[in-house]
This record gives C-alpha cells, structure tokens and sequence, in this order.
C-alpha cells in the first residue's frame, strides 16, 4: 500500500510537498510543427516565457521533482492554477481530468513491476494547453522517451495532430505499459499455483498475500483511470478536438480490458489461497495417514508382547522350547498380513496433488483473449439475431 504525501494542517491551498528522496529537477523544451522538431535542456525558466511567443507546439517535459522553486517559476510562466499545480506535484493523486479555463488537466498512474511481484506505482500529470503540453514524472524512469523518437522522425502522425494528440499519445504508453506487467503477473501467478501444490511453505503464503495486495492496488488505480477517460470522452471541451475522440475511445477500451484481467487475476489469487491451504491440509492428512498406520501395525504386537511379558506363574507357552520363536513368526505374519492388506487397500499408496498445467496454461492464455475478443464475439451474437429475424417470415410462410 502506498501513503500520501499531505500538507500541514492549515497550509493554504496549492502548497507543493515534495519527497527529500526525490530526483534533481530536469526541464526539457521540444517544439516542433509538420516540418521542424527542436529538443532542449532548459537551465533557467525564463527561456520557456521566450518559447511562448513563437508559433510552434511544445512540449515541456518536467522529470524529478526536487526543485520547488523552479517548479512554481513554470506555473508562474503558464498560469497554471495553483491546485492544478499541487495535484501534478504532490504525489500520489488518484487519476482525473479536470479543467481550469483554458487549461485540461489529466493525472495517470504509471506502473511498474519489480521482484516477487510488487508493483510500484507512479505517477504522470498532464497539463495540456492551447498550444502547449506540460508533462510532470515522478520517478526513476523515463516513460516518455518513446514519444520523443516518434517526434524527430519526419512525417510522424504527432507533429501533423494538434497538442492535444501528443497529451493522448502520453497517456497511452502508460496505459500500454500495463499489458506486458499483467502478463509477467500471470506467469507469476502459475508459478506461485505449483509451489503452494508442491512446496507450500509460509514463504509460499507470504508470496500469495503480496500479490493480492499488489492487484488489489493496481484495480485502485485502474478504475478510476477508466472513469477519467470516460469523462473526457463525454464532456466536451475546447482543446479536445473531434479528431482525438476515436482515440480516446481506443485508450478506454484499454483500461477496460486491463482492469477485467487485473480482476480475473485477483479471483486467481483468491483461488490460490484456498489451493494453498487444502495443499497445507493435505499434506497433514498424509502424515496422520503414515503415524496411523505404524500405530495400526504395532497395535496386535503390542498386545501379543504385552500378554507374554506378564509375570504369571502359571502360562503353559513359557514352557515352550520353541515359543520364543513362535511368537515371532506370529508376529511378523502378522505385519505382514496387515501391509498385505493396506496395500491392497490403496493406502500405503501416496495420493500427490498435481497440477494440471495444460488447463491452466489455457485458462491464462484465454484471460487475454477472452477480453480482446469481446467485440468479435457481440458482433457474432448481433448476425445470429439478424438471421433468426431473416429466417422467421420464411417459417410462418411454409
């Protein structure tokens, strides 16, 4: 789970926290039109109120977060409101799209998977404007690097599109980056299936409850992503042009994809835990199986043994020459009829739970498919219906 950030109680509004982990302030200018792209390490501020004035589109890509000063100089540059201001700073904010005049403001949250299956959220605020798209990362990594060898290429669909194309094309690497990471989770998930049949430890349990947390944050972020996009796609506003709309439509198709296999992957966690314990209950049985059966055995020794060690005068086998080794043969006729018969019984036989990797290799094969392939298959339904509808006059004539 991950904490906010919060100001001081009685702070004004638009107060910028930052991390003192976080990385040193870098700003990098690109401008570019149908025909030119410039790319620009920004020192001073100052240099972005003289790109203001020229015709191209820019780019201000904001990446590390330590310097409040600067930060607060662009917003002064850009006229950014102050609360727009402190939601693309102060990390972390639940993904929206919001308004203020003639700027839109869009949070993502960015993903990451790292060892065992912990993920690490970040974030990526959006400030679009007339002519311009102010970007702020949080983080190590650069996510939008991608975007800037898609802009230096000639005759790229970004420099033909207006800023707001560039303001989507950003938020789809973070929304794409969530295929690979689910599918390196599934392939976690079948691993963790064989350990808790196989080996099931509490480091198997730790492992399980860690990857529940982790899809349980990434459906928190997921889900109100969704909606952000689904508010963009209903309200209109001025800098999202009508050509933009069928994209955006194609990002939230994406969300809604991944948040139904993030949530097939949790029922598959859930899943998990309960092999986990039958895994765990099974394996006690085994052993209560094993220590009653080597009670069982010695129980008629025992009492044969038992009888012969009494100190009674009077027993006429004592006097036996040969009862010593009588009792003995008795004895092990005895195991041995009694392993006779828990073998014919099956119960000397191990009983191992397996997985059956061929059926849950095509189970996660399908997560995906099955939700690609929602479209394909409405379709499908809608031709059978029209044929039921073509077919019916046909039968009342006959």
């Amino acid at each position: 789970m991950f904490q906010k950030r919060h100001t001081s109680i009685g702070a004004r509004p638009g107060t910028l926290v930052v991390s003192t982990d976080a990385r040193p302030t870098s700003i990098r200018l690109t401008e570019y039109d149908a025909d030119s792209m410039t790319s620009t390490l920004i020192e001073d501020p100052a240099q972005l109120a003289e790109a203001l004035d020229r015709p191209t589109r820019k780019w201000i890509d904001v990446h590390g977060l330590r310097d409040v000063d600067m930060i607060e100089e662009v917003g002064k540059i850009f006229s950014i409101h102050p609360l727009a201001l402190e939601d693309l700073v102060n990390f972390p904010q639940p993904p929206k799209a919001e308004a203020y005049g003639d700027q839109l403001l869009l949070i993502v949250r960015t993903v990451q998977l790292k060892a065992e299956a912990k993920v690490e959220l970040g974030q990526l605020g959006i400030l679009l404007g007339p002519d311009y798209v102010i970007t702020f990362q949080h983080g190590q990594h650069n996510r939008l690097t991608p975007i800037r060898e898609r802009l230096r290429r000639v005759g790229a669909r970004l420099r033909q599109h207006s800023c707001d194309y560039l303001a989507y094309a950003a938020m789809d690497i973070v929304i794409d980056a969530y295929y690979p990471m689910l599918s390196e989770l599934g392939e976690y998930l079948e691993s963790l299936e064989d350990e808790a049949i196989s080996d099931p430890t509490p480091a198997v349990l730790r492992k399980l409850h860690s990857v529940k947390n982790s899809l349980t944050n990434l459906r928190r972020s997921v889900w109100p992503q969704q909606q952000a996009l689904h508010s963009l796609m209903l309200e209109d506003h001025p800098l999202i042009t009508s050509e933009i709309e069928p994209f955006l439509r194609d990002a939230y198709d994406h969300c809604a994809q991944t948040s139904e296999v993030i949530e097939m992957y949790r029922e598959t966690a859930s899943g998990l835990l309960n092999t986990y314990m039958s895994a765990v209950s099974h394996r006690t049985n085994e052993i209560m199986k094993v220590l009653t059966i080597i009670s069982s055995i010695f129980v008629p020794m025992t009492f044969i043994a038992g009888i012969y060690g009494m100190n009674f005068e009077y027993m006429p086998e004592l006097q036996v020459r040969w009862g010593y080794p009588v009792v003995w043969s008795t004895m092990a006729t005895i195991l041995g009829g009694m392993l006779w018969f828990f073998y014919r019984r099956g119960w000397l036989r191990p009983t191992p739970i397996t997985a059956d990797a061929q059926n849950r290799n095509t189970k996660l094969e399908q997560t995906f498919s099955h939700v690609l392939s929602a479209t394909d298959v409405q379709q499908r339904q809608e031709l059978s219906a029209r044929q039921k509808s073509a077919e019916a006059p046909r039968r009342r004539v006959a």
